[in-house]
């Protein structure tokens, strides 16, 4: 303890600068450390790179904390301080910043551009806080930010809109969101996101409502062995509806009421002649290099491909005039920064090509309602055929004589007498005074008694050449 303390005194040891008082200094680290301080210690030496102000009473962090610039401060350490409020300037003079400690604290708000002007920031820990409110723009400006820590708070809804643009926090890697007040997360949205940040996003420990696309998600990443699932598999519960006790998501799986199916890792349909692309979606980041290896056992190296069968530059396989032969299970190993990884991708080619998304369903369609229209069209012709004068309808017609020959001509108008001149029309029977047949034969049954005005001349077999209405069948008075 001497000779650091003689070392501190000596001009090297405070390298040209000062040493606060209650604070540590070797070189350019600076520890004031459970010094029970209540403000930040001033002046601070301009060469500072690491600050330790850890376990302290320092309930405010204004913007003056820092009135000079400190161009190598790159750690700044403020937990277990009571921190109860930061001023959105209050990081100006700091923008090298990389580490930022402001965990087990009194925040309750993340404001808007809190952290805005830390462009280089790579690691923020706001974990074991009192943050309810987390404002979309308070990670505006962090580029390189690749782990935020968010845990034990009392958030209820994160904007996870940040990770899915990719545009935001585009090197983010882990993100805690752990022992929250989170009740329901967007799992399709989050299944989309790249597998390495997906091993790192930690959601156990909330009460989020049970469904089966939350049991899908994390059972894909059961499956993948995906860090966030298996190193937390017990804690991450849910609660189904009417159900105070809290059950693991993993057990939902054929469980009352939801029933929930297993999702399969990555299945792909497609049609005879279409393109698809099969992704590798790896957890590690950094790949080395990577391969595809066909159903057929074929590998498709990085140098390209044949015409049917391309490897494009972000790893993805390209696959062109799919065929029958195409389908199956195609594998990308993945040789990692520290290990090795092989994804399946399942493909199923259907024998039948596919032009547009109803070509099938219009073509069935079709053909049903053309053989529907026959048949109405034929019950038509046989029982609906319209008279040839407008008083025919909903009157009778006295039936034709049981000596008729059956194989008349349907079509016959006016029928061929035995002999005689024919009447003239004024003296036929009016149309409704007896009963019809509707131009239809019944065999066997007992004719109508003939009308009074005289008696009914035999008719002949009806000239087959004669073209007339099917409903003719009114006698001629001879």
């Amino acid at each position: 303890s001497l000779l650091l303390v003689l070392f501190l005194l000596s001009p090297q040891g405070s390298a040209g600068g000062s040493c606060p008082p209650r604070c540590v200094c070797a070189s350019n680290l600076l520890s004031c450390s459970q010094a029970n301080l209540s403000a930040v210690p001033a002046p601070l030496p301009r060469f500072t790179a690491v600050l330790d102000l850890s376990h302290n009473n320092v309930t405010r962090l204004r913007a003056d904390w820092a009135p000079a610039r400190l161009p190598h401060l790159h750690a700044l350490l403020l937990s277990h301080n009571g921190l109860a409020f930061v001023s959105t300037e209050a990081f100006t003079n700091v923008p090298r910043l990389r580490h930022l400690d402001l965990s087990s604290n009194r925040l309750r708000t993340l404001d808007e551009n809190l952290f805005s002007d830390l462009g280089e920031l790579e690691v923020l820990l706001l974990y074991n806080n009192e943050i309810t409110t987390v404002d979309r723009t308070a990670f505006e400006n962090l580029g390189r930010l690749r782990k935020l820590y968010l845990g034990q708070n009392r958030i209820a809804r994160f904007p996870l809109e940040l990770l899915r643009e990719g545009t935001r926090l585009p090197q983010l890697a882990l993100l805690d969101l752990s022992a929250n007040r989170l009740r329901a997360v967007p799992a399709g949205e989050l299944q989309a996101l790249p597998a390495w940040l997906r091993d790192r996003l930690y959601l156990h420990n909330n009460p989020l409502a049970c469904d089966c696309p939350l049991f899908q998600l994390l059972a894909r990443g059961h499956r993948r062995r995906l860090s966030a699932v298996v190193d937390f598999q017990d804690e991450l519960r849910c609660v189904l509806p009417g159900t105070p006790t809290p059950i693991r998501i993993l057990a939902l799986a054929g469980r009352q009421p939801l029933n929930c199916s297993e999702a399969r890792e990555a299945v792909l349909e497609a049609y005879l002649g279409d393109s698809v692309t099969l992704g590798c979606d790896s957890r590690w980041q950094g790949v080395r290099s990577r391969h595809w290896v066909t159903p057929g056992g074929e590998r498709v190296l990085g140098d390209g491909g044949n015409d049917s069968m391309v490897l494009l530059a972000n790893g993805s396989l390209q696959l062109r005039a799919l065929r029958p032969e195409d389908a199956g299970t195609y594998a990308c190993w993945v040789a990692g920064p520290l290990l090795n990884e092989t994804i399946y991708v399942e493909l199923l080619v259907h024998n039948f090509t596919l032009h547009g998304p109803h070509d099938t369903l219009n073509t069935a369609y079709t053909t049903l309602v053309g053989c529907i229209l026959s048949v109405v069209l034929v019950l038509i012709y046989l029982y609906l055929t319209p008279c040839r004068c407008c008083c025919c309808r909903g009157t009778e017609k006295p039936p034709a004589p049981r000596d008729d020959s059956i194989n008349s001509s349907v079509l016959s108008t006016t029928p061929n007498h035995a002999g005689g001149p024919r009447e003239p029309s004024g003296s036929r029977i009016p149309s409704g005074a007896g009963t019809g047949q509707n131009g239809k034969f019944k065999g066997g049954g007992t004719p109508p008694m003939p009308p009074r005005q005289g008696p009914k001349a035999q008719r002949k077999v009806s000239d087959p050449d004669s073209v007339s209405s099917v409903f003719s069948d009114t006698p001629i008075v001879v």
